[in-house]
């Protein structure tokens, strides 16, 4: 079986989200998502989510391309999770190109496309308007 991670905040879930879900998934069998946690979003990232962390776990484990839902607390947690999951694939956005390549030591990384037309900041930079 081949496992496959992803990682991310996944607020406002919208399709470019499911895109990338269904392309990390058709990558392997099994797909884990590391959901980055309310305090990780606020206290490293800087960033404010409309839903919170179990609202977002709900939406995630609600898409059929999700196999397992586990938090995010630190940027740090990446190696551990590859080897407690048994990880054969670590996949990110091509926004993160290179970034993780440090984890090719312990599986294959992938870097998909993004679906250009949409993302999280466009939505909430149009809602704004």
């Amino acid at each position: 079986m081949r496992r496959v991670i992803t990682y991310g905040t996944f607020d406002l879930l919208h399709y470019g989200h499911i895109n990338l879900l269904r392309r990390a998934k058709a990558l392997g069998d099994y797909l884990v998502v590391a959901l980055s946690t309310d305090r990780f979003n606020w206290e490293d990232k800087g960033k404010k989510c409309y839903f919170t962390y179990e609202e977002r776990k709900a939406m995630l484990e609600a898409i059929r391309y999700v196999d397992l839902v586990i938090p995010e607390d630190n940027w740090a947690q990446k190696r551990a999770d590859v080897e407690e999951y048994n990880i054969d694939v670590f996949v990110m956005g091509d926004d993160w190109a290179g970034k993780f390549d440090f984890l090719s030591e312990q599986c294959e990384v992938v870097y998909l496309p993004r679906t250009p037309e949409i993302s999280t900041t466009k939505i909430k930079t149009e809602l704004h308007k």
